[in-house]
């Protein structure tokens, strides 16, 4: 497991600002939160360096892009060997339509987001990909009907 890192409170509004909107200067989020802009640099670089933030990217609307339907998959292997997991991982990260995975505890041993176009999209999906895979011994499937929360946020 990974070292919580502390942070002191000008940390804590930078982390939050740039988790809302990580497009403005140094001296606009200096100015945001309370702080000088070199002083603004350099805490974002030791940040980033600590691993606190990673990459900037801008978030894409799925409806418009054609991928509206979202599914909750729930994985059951067959064979819980490492390499069987390892060749299952690999096999999700090379899927697009695959957005999130965990590794579960409990009944399930994953837990898949896929973005697709339709249901047809997700059936031939689900029968010629997840299904199809060797490790894999079932999997179930539940449909979001609606988004009622989405962030990509982390408290601070």
């Amino acid at each position: 497991m990974s070292e919580i890192i502390h942070l002191d409170e000008i940390d804590r509004r930078i982390v939050r600002a740039l988790q809302r909107d990580a497009s403005p200067s140094h001296a606009a989020l200096a100015e945001t939160v309370g702080a000088s802009a070199a002083s603004v640099w350099r805490r974002v670089r030791a940040l980033e360096r600590a691993g606190v933030i990673g990459a900037m990217v801008r978030l894409a609307d799925p409806a418009l892009l054609g991928r509206s339907v979202n599914v909750m998959c729930q994985v059951r292997m067959n064979r819980q060997t490492t390499d069987a997991r390892a060749e299952f991982e690999q096999f999700i990260s090379a899927r697009e339509e695959i957005v999130e995975c965990y590794a579960m505890s409990g009944e399930w041993d994953y837990l898949l987001r896929i973005a697709v176009r339709d249901v047809a999209d997700y059936d031939r999906f689900i029968r010629q990909g997840v299904l199809a895979h060797p490790s894999v011994a079932n999997a179930a499937s539940n449909f979001a009907l609606r988004q009622v929360k989405y962030t990509t946020e982390i408290p601070v």
